[in-house]
């Protein structure tokens, strides 16, 4: 960071539409404090955000009654001042409407690397979904959805399609699509000319893991998902011409001796590449990985405890110093610091009180 860039740290959270779902802090990087700066109501649900930093805009998933009363997925795009953190509303989309009495409420946003569209996920409706750009960063429809199909090993968690994220490849050419329930990553390209979403093929993982959230190493020869449902972690390596996954191996996200319930939820690299983090609920901790970059082969370090149930999500500030964790089930975030030598994360004594938090996304202005 330079002396005149500022770190804001934009939450998303369950609450209702009368209730202030989104916040904005801004982020101390002396000491890891974080101050509160806007609080916004006026959409349910606004659980996942995105934020165009260069743009200065964020993306809320929100979800709405349709005249049957089944939940149906939109978007709101927000303008960011960032020298006040203020937020205002400048559209709002609906992303995709329900399918009978199916909700198809969305769970996870991203931009796409031209920020012309955004890409959300349902995991309910087992869809994606293309939403529009125009040339302000508002929202302006839904071009296209892409529905899966099937279901997966586990007959309670994995019985229909799952769609749980949506992750672009280093050079912005493929969208990766983690279905939870189909135990598969689904590469897909846009077709900009169409405005579609074209389907490439599948990466299988082994049966009844449950891939959720996947990232890719800074040095885009390899790539990492957690998986929910049996709490364990894939690495492949990653040709980029083609876009093709390959599997290398899994290694569990909990202690050996730790039998009661767990999901897992987050997964992130460090800005350098050297460590992996991934989040426990159930557990509620933190499992800390050494990466070897060449193989994409994991060495346990640590687990950290959260200090709050239900991780749902969690994020490393830009360059790797801070981890900043939402707990929600103890309505907190948590700032840990993080050894950039050894990877550990030492709890720095500062949260804020957030009710029922599910993403944080720090950005630089």
């Amino acid at each position: 960071m330079t002396e005149s860039s500022k770190l804001l740290l934009f939450t998303g959270a369950y609450s209702g539409a009368g209730e202030k779902g989104i916040h904005v802090f801004q982020f101390d990087p002396s000491q890891g404090a974080l101050t509160l700066l806007d609080e916004v109501k006026g959409i349910a649900n606004p659980t996942f955000v995105d934020v165009d930093a260069g743009g200065r805009r964020l993306y809320a998933i929100g979800d709405k009654l349709n005249e049957d009363g089944v939940k149906e997925g939109e978007v709101a795009a927000y303008s960011i001042d960032s020298a006040s953190g203020a937020l205002k509303e400048i559209s709002r989309t609906g992303t995709m409407p329900a399918e009978g009495k199916t909700a198809t409420s969305t769970c996870h946003i991203i931009s796409d690397a031209s920020n012309r569209y955004l890409i959300v996920s349902s995991y309910h409706g087992g869809m994606i979904g293309l939403v529009a750009l125009d040339g302000e960063g508002r929202t302006v429809r839904l071009t296209d959805s892409a529905v899966h199909t099937g279901h997966g090993a586990d007959p309670e968690r994995q019985d229909r399609p799952h769609p749980h994220s949506a992750t672009l490849s280093p050079d912005g050419r493929f969208l990766f699509v983690c279905d939870l329930g189909l135990d598969v990553i689904r590469k897909y390209t846009v077709n900009y000319e169409k405005e579609t979403l074209e389907a490439q093929g599948d990466t299988r993982l082994h049966p009844g893991a449950g891939p959720r959230h996947f990232a890719f190493h800074p040095d885009g020869h390899s790539a990492y998902v957690i998986n929910e449902v049996d709490s364990t972690i894939t690495s492949f390596t990653y040709e980029a011409e083609s876009g093709t996954l390959k599997t290398v191996a899994t290694v569990q996200a909990l202690p050996a001796d730790y039998a009661l319930e767990n999901t897992c939820a987050e997964i992130a690299l460090s800005p350098d590449g050297r460590y992996l983090y991934g989040s426990n609920r159930g557990h509620d901790s933190i499992v800390v990985y050494a990466v070897n970059p060449a193989t994409a082969e994991l060495a346990y370090v640590e687990h950290v405890s959260t200090r709050g149930g239900h991780p749902r999500h969690f994020a490393l500030t830009p360059d790797g110093s801070y981890l900043i964790v939402a707990n929600r089930d103890a309505n907190n975030l948590v700032v840990f610091a993080r050894d950039n030598e050894s990877g550990r994360l030492t709890f720095t004594g500062h949260e804020a009180a957030v009710s029922k938090p599910v993403c944080v996304k720090p950005a630089l202005f």
